[in-house]
């Protein structure tokens, strides 16, 4: 417990001394896994885990920190974050057992007596357990929704009507009703994480003025209204259309249709205003062809919720976010890049019409964009028969940004960050 509690208050400053003797390496993290990746002296790659070489006991801490806590800890949060955290375990924990004794009581005061009640209790309760477990998994996307909340949270919708689905045909199949109960509560579970992580973007997407509380709670208080009155609407066709499992079978589809395109459509009117690699590419092409950045409100229905990966060619085929050993794969080619953007937190390479760009662990928002600047501005360079550019491009970058990065943020964009989605990153 003493290791644990060492690990989150984090680690102790180092002296300057041990600051000044840097090691030839470069360390790339995704995903909360760090690799140590060098080159020998005949040029051959070394990659090695970081925490192999720790004790099994630090390694269980060092894991346990990177799946509950948020990415950077305890440098990205407040003071007082821990306790708050050690506390809000205590309070789930005896939230859970009293939950599990409501259950049983609950069970048997619909008539259920002790001996087949016990097992039915059992049942319930594990079902409701697959749910949690869904929701473990989920947690470890968070990065991921951070920087795509729209697709997530129709992702989220998308898992809970399957969950949903699975819950209204059990009554085909009496006899599996542990495993389809549990299984549709394991597809909820994830929807219910997905959509909680993602509505705190998505509210703060609209907000103005700081009354970012006000919307969420003018938000709840809509979502309840409706809820309350969807649960009349569903009794009533209950208890008419839906008493049967042929009814159930006709209208669940078409409500759940109904659920997936008002959401897509939700989603769609949504103005984020977070840099991720589908916007930073959207808003470099649109000023490339323009002259002109586009606002939040400009590109949000030209989003690609189904694909936000997508490469655009028109802002250079940026592809971000690739180990630095894959686009660097010899020692000249690393130094090649390091002294041509010397004083820059990103690293470029052109590959066969594509931009490899690879940023560094405290790169900001506009530090992507001057990236992708460079990129997009080579690849016209080189597209419109000039050759090899990225010096070019670069110094070019260097003359428009002010003024890029000055109405960037005049219409709306927050450029402080650059949600990649868990991308790799480097540290030298």
């Amino acid at each position: 417990m003493d290791t644990i509690l060492e690990k989150l208050k984090g680690p102790m400053k180092k002296s300057d001394g041990d600051l000044s003797r840097r090691p030839n390496f470069w360390i790339e993290t995704s995903d909360s896994i760090s690799q140590i990746c060098s080159f020998d002296a005949d040029g051959r790659l070394s990659v090695k885990i970081a925490s192999d070489s720790r004790p099994i006991v630090q390694r269980m801490v060092e894991s346990f920190v990177n799946k509950f806590f948020p990415s950077g800890y305890p440098y990205s949060v407040n003071e007082g974050y821990l306790t708050y955290t050690q506390f809000r375990a205590l309070q789930h924990f005896s939230s859970a057992a009293l939950s599990v004794l409501s259950t049983q009581s609950l069970l048997f005061a619909a008539g259920l007596r002790p001996t087949p009640a016990q097992a039915t209790a059992v049942s319930w309760i594990l079902k409701d357990g697959m749910q949690h477990a869904g929701k473990l998994i989920c947690s470890n996307m968070g990065a991921r929704m951070d920087s795509e909340p729209k697709s997530w949270r129709i992702l989220a919708d998308v898992l809970y009507d399957l969950g949903t689905g699975l819950e209204v045909i059990s009554p085909l199949c009496p006899h599996l009703f542990l495993e389809m109960a549990g299984l549709g509560n394991f597809a909820k579970g994830m929807a219910v994480v997905a959509a909680r992580a993602t509505r705190l973007p998505i509210y703060s997407s609209f907000a103005k003025e700081g009354n970012l509380s006000d919307l969420f709670a003018k938000g709840e208080a809509i979502s309840t209204l409706f809820n309350v009155v969807g649960i009349g609407a569903g009794i009533h066709l209950a208890s008419t259309v839906c008493s049967s499992i042929q009814g159930k079978m006709i209208v669940a589809p078409l409500l759940s249709v109904i659920h997936i395109y008002s959401v897509v459509e939700e989603m769609r009117a949504a103005p984020v205003n977070t840099l991720n690699p589908q916007r930073t590419a959207m808003i470099v092409a649109d000023y490339l062809k323009t002259g002109k950045v586009s606002s939040p409100v400009d590109l949000r229905y030209r989003e690609n919720l189904l694909f936000p990966d997508r490469i655009i060619e028109e802002a250079g085929s940026v592809i971000v976010g690739q180990p630095l050993r894959k686009v660097a794969k010899k020692p000249s080619t690393l130094k090649e890049l390091r002294d041509m953007f010397p004083d820059e937190k990103f690293l470029i390479n052109r590959k066969e019409k594509q931009t490899y760009m690879v940023l560094e662990q405290s790169a900001s928002g506009e530090d992507a964009l001057r990236g992708w600047l460079v990129a997009a501005l080579a690849a016209d360079m080189e597209n419109s028969g000039r050759g090899p550019a990225l010096n070019a491009a670069f110094e070019k970058m260097d003359e428009i940004f002010p003024s890029f990065l000055s109405e960037l943020k005049m219409r709306g964009w927050h450029t402080d960050q650059f949600l990649d989605g868990n991308g790799r990153r480097y540290a030298f």
